[in-house]
């Protein structure tokens, strides 16, 4: 089963400010009543699937991939897990009560399982900001996923 249809889109909507942040996704054209993860990521996007790194993580683990629980839970990473609709739309937001530090989420990544991660399915590489921003225009990013060895990947 194709997870990631070409097509389907993604939006991507930060808000914050005053030492907090707002991250909502909201994506069309996925597998209908498939749970997914998603996670903000580190690094960009690329060819190869550990390209966007580790989760964005407020409380950092110098090890990596983090299992620390003090560290890789909700609370300090941005979960924004969904279930498609049966016409393939989800949505998820996840609020913290500090802001992004600048230039340390670069990313947000799809994964196969809902969760703590699973395979990486698809990646769209976003220009977070510390302060607030308004939203990306839904649609801007799309995913037209290209074969790679490992899971699909395609930034923008």
């Amino acid at each position: 089963m194709n997870l990631v249809p070409a097509g389907a889109r993604i939006e991507v909507v930060q808000r914050g400010g005053h030492g907090r942040v707002s991250v909502s996704v909201r994506v069309e054209g996925l597998a209908a009543g498939r749970a997914y993860g998603a996670h903000v990521h580190q690094g960009e996007c690329g060819g190869d699937p550990a390209a966007a790194g580790g989760h964005y993580q407020h409380r950092e683990d110098p090890v990596q991939p983090s299992m620390d629980p003090a560290c890789a839970n909700p609370e300090s990473e941005a979960w924004l897990g969904f279930t498609t609709d049966a016409h393939g739309a989800g949505a998820a937001s996840a609020r913290q009560s500090r802001e992004l530090r600048s230039g340390e989420a670069r990313s947000v990544v799809l994964h196969g399982m809902p969760g703590g991660a699973g395979a990486r399915i698809a990646c769209f590489t976003v220009a977070f900001e510390p302060a607030a921003v308004e939203s990306m225009p839904f649609g801007r990013v799309s995913v037209e996923p290209v074969p790679v060895k490992s899971p699909v990947h395609r930034g923008r």
